[in-house]
This record gives C-alpha cells, sequence and structure tokens, in this order.
C-alpha cells in the first residue's frame, strides 16, 4: 500500500510555518485537554492541534472500519492495537482532508470551529497507557564512553554487548509528558573514599538524551518476533529523556543493575511520529562486527537519519545548546532490539515503551549525556549566562528536540522539556 501522506508535493490550506516540525507530511498522534475541558485523540498540523474524535463523528472517517469511539478515548492504546493497515489508512485520510485543493473541510467554517484548536487552547497528555518499559543501551560510542570511565579503556565494552541489545526493565509509572517538572531525588550515596554510604540528595543528576519507541500487540506468551518482522508491530516514536541520578547508580548497580537512580522520572514527547512518515529518512545502520546470530541479522535500510540536540536553561537565563547528535550511530536498530526483546517469549502488548539507550556520536560535542559530555566532572560546560554544569542543577530545565529533514521536507518530533525541582520538602510537621 502506497504511502500518499509522505509526498513532498503536499500542502495544505492549514498555515505551516518555515522549519515547522509538524508539515501535512508528519501527520502525528497524541492526546490532548480541549479549551471544553475534553480528553480526546489528536494530530498536528503546523501550530494547529486538530480533533479526530469530532473528525470521526462528523463522517470524515466514513469507509474506514474503525469503533465510534476509537478517538475519544484517553490513551492511543486502542487506536494503536487496531495495527498498521488502520494506521496507514487514517493517516492517509487526514492527510487528503487537509490537502491544499481538498474544500470538504476548508470551506466549512462549522466544522472546523469543533475540530481545529490552536496549541495555546489545549494541554498535551501522556499518549498511551504504558503497561511496560524497556530501556536499552544500544549506541556503542556511549557504551564505550561509559567503559573508558569505569573500567578498563582498552576493554571498554563488555564481552556481550557486541553480541546482543543489552536492556534493562524500567518504571513505567514515573514516566511523565514534555512539561511535567520533576524533583531531585534521595538515594544511598557512597563517598569518595568511606566504606558505608549515605542517604542524600542526588548530587549527580543527568539528563539521557534517547529516542523510545511505542509497540502495538505484537505476540502471544511464547512467540517470538523475528527481526525482518518487527517493525511492522511498532506504532512510531518520541524524544525520550530517561533522567538519571549517577552517584545514586554507581553504589546500587551491582548486582542487578539500574534501580532507584533510574525510576525516579523519565520524561516523553507528546506527539508519536509514526514509522509511515519517517520512512523517507531511513538510511543503513553502522555494520556490526562481530556479525550477530542468526535471529538478530538484518536485511535492508533498518536505521533513520534523525538529528538529535539537548539545551540547558538556568532559570531566569538564556538556552544552551550543549550536545548535537544523531539516532543514525546507533548500533542495534529498532528491529533488532524488538526482536532480542521477544525471541525468549516475551509477550509485548500495545503501548509499550522502548528506550534506544542513550545516543552519542562520535566526537565530544554529540555525546548524549553530562556524564560524558563533562567526563565525571572533570571537563564543566560553560553556558551563555557564564556559569557552569558538572550535573544539572535545580531550576534547570533541560529540552530535547529531533527532526529529520530531507527534499526540501522536515518532520520533526517537537520537543520534551522538563524543569528539576529540589528535593521534595514534607509539609508535615
Amino acid at each position: 500500500m502506497p504511502i500518499k501522506t509522505n509526498d513532498p508535493e503536499r500542502k495544505s490550506w492549514l498555515p505551516v510555518p518555515p522549519a515547522s516540525d509538524f508539515p501535512i507530511q508528519n501527520i502525528p498522534f497524541g492526546v490532548f485537554l480541549t479549551r471544553d475541558d475534553i480528553i480526546t485523540i489528536g494530530t498536528r498540523i503546523g501550530n494547529h492541534a486538530i480533533d479526530l474524535g469530532a473528525l470521526h463523528q462528523l463522517g470524515y472517517f466514513n469507509g474506514i472500519p474503525l469503533t465510534e469511539d476509537i478517538f475519544l478515548q484517553d490513551t492511543l492504546n486502542d487506536f494503536i492495537s487496531d495495527g498498521k493497515k488502520t494506521w496507514r489508512l487514517v493517516r492517509d485520510r487526514i492527510s487528503k482532508i487537509f490537502e491544499k485543493r481538498n474544500p470538504e473541510l476548508r470551506d466549512n467554517e462549522e466544522h472546523k470551529k469543533i475540530v481545529l484548536f490552536t496549541l495555546d487552547e489545549v494541554e498535551m497528555q501522556l499518549p498511551v497507557q504504558i503497561g511496560d518499559y524497556t530501556d536499552f543501551y544500544s549506541s556503542k560510542e556511549h557504551a564505550t564512553n561509559i567503559g573508558k570511565m569505569f573500567r578498563n579503556p582498552e576493554n571498554a565494552l563488555l564481552p556481550n554487548w557486541l553480541h546482543l541489545p543489552v536492556g534493562y526493565h524500567g518504571r513505567s509509572s514515573s514516566i511523565v509528558p514534555s512539561g511535567t517538572p520533576i524533583r531531585r531525588p534521595m538515594g544511598q550515596i557512597l563517598p569518595k573514599g568511606s566504606d558505608l554510604p549515605k542517604f542524600s540528595p542526588s548530587n549527580m543528576v543527568d539528563f539521557e538524551l534517547e529516542m523510545a519507541f511505542i509497540t502495538t500487540d505484537a505476540n502471544a506468551l511464547g512467540e517470538p518476533i523475528s527481526v525482518d518482522e518487527a517493525e511492522d508491530y511498532i506504532f512510531g516514536m518520541v524524544l525520550f529523556n530517561d533522567w538519571s541520578a549517577r552517584d545514586i547508580q554507581k553504589w546500587e548497580y551491582v548486582p542487578l543493575g539500574p534501580f532507584l537512580a533510574k525510576n525516579f522520572a523519565s520524561s516523553i514527547s507528546p506527539w508519536i511520529v509514526t514509522l509511515d512518515a519517517l520512512e523517507p529518512f531511513r538510511i543503513e545502520s553502522p555494520d556490526q562486527n562481530p556479525k550477530p546470530l542468526p535471529y538478530l541479522l538484518q536485511t535492508g535500510r533498518k536505521s533513520f537519519d534523525i538529528n538529535l540536540e539537548v539545551d540547558i536553561t538556568p532559570e531566569n537565563s538564556t538556552p544552551t545548546t550543549v550536545t548535537r547528535t544523531n539516532f543514525k550511530y546507533m548500533y542495534w536498530t529498532m528491529a533488532q532490539q524488538l526482536a532480542h526483546h521477544t525471541v525468549n517469549g516475551c509477550k509485548v502488548n500495545s503501548g509499550d515503551l522502548m528506550g534506544s539507550g542513550t545516543i552519542s556520536g562520535p566526537n565530544p560535542e554529540s555525546y548524549g549525556s553530562m556524564l560524558e559530555l563533562a567526563w565525571q566532572g572533570t571537563k564543566p560546560i560553560k553556558l551563555k549566562d557564564g556559569s557552569l554544569r558538572k550535573a544539572i542543577e535545580d531550576h534547570d530545565t533541560v529540552t530535547l528536540r529531533g527532526y529529520c529533514e530531507n527534499k526540501g521536507v522536515r518532520i520533526g518530533f517537537g520537543e520534551v522539556s522538563t524543569k528539576l525541582l529540589p528535593v521534595f520538602q514534607s509539609k508535615k510537621k
């Protein structure tokens, strides 16, 4: 089935600012609260949010097999469960409705008042109910940097790293949408030179520049998903800031891995960009040596050319871009991650979220975390206001952005922006 929406010549009758992340070729999916305090599923073109629930009720999706309430829910889970064929039909229909020459909605002022919202009239919500969350560790550059810091630089990668996509199961309850502030976590920390830990606020709160993919109902318990079929079960992608408390992590992670250092907060962008929208930006993934085991061998272009950047903005100050990198550097692809995740028969559900792991590039300006950028605090980063950063400080706002661009078309993810607040103080006396 051709993806008509991706036609680079297609224009919308809705205004789309230059360099917008959301032209008519994007058509992402999200959930928002309207000016009438109604939660609905929607999409976005330019700076307009579009109420898909209202569009459906007005008959604009006639001929597509959808339940009456599919867009009147507070999550995308049921729509995602409908599968790739339905996602594509809906996305193409939306593109047709808003195509510049189509007068059906364009010239219907009454319907437009019901369907269209400016961005200041909506409040974005978490787009899916995340039942399970897995975080991978799939950037070779990032894993190598960490290995150099904490192990032998000559053997920075652990023996298994080049043979499988390393991952761990995270905590879904603390994943929040962009704009939701988070608190500096408390935990056990082992002071330098001490044999005993202390309980204190983390002094090394860090961002992790990641992306994440959202799955549909993929398999029955005990049934693996092949690497060649894996992308059929990936709905789309979001920006993902997987916050970390490095000093808590250093003390706790042996022998079972991250725990309190990672589960206090993770932040995602509110618009899910479909794999269909990203199709024109496919590229070859990095060479894999040694050759993966047969169940991880993949053919075709399985990576995407997605530009990524991170800003740090101190309170009442200007932002500083501290890193620029690209998703194309990921050693293990999403298809390999999902195939490995299910090779033992693990069941994957609609709305599950899979983090890529920190995305770092080949040079210091492209590292994906403060731990790397400031190299364990030995090379503090200077911000535009003159202040220095070894880690994220209270009242700093961290903003991740990502976009693809070629042939005059830019497809973006918007941003995920999060402010770090001080440690929670109980009001109880």
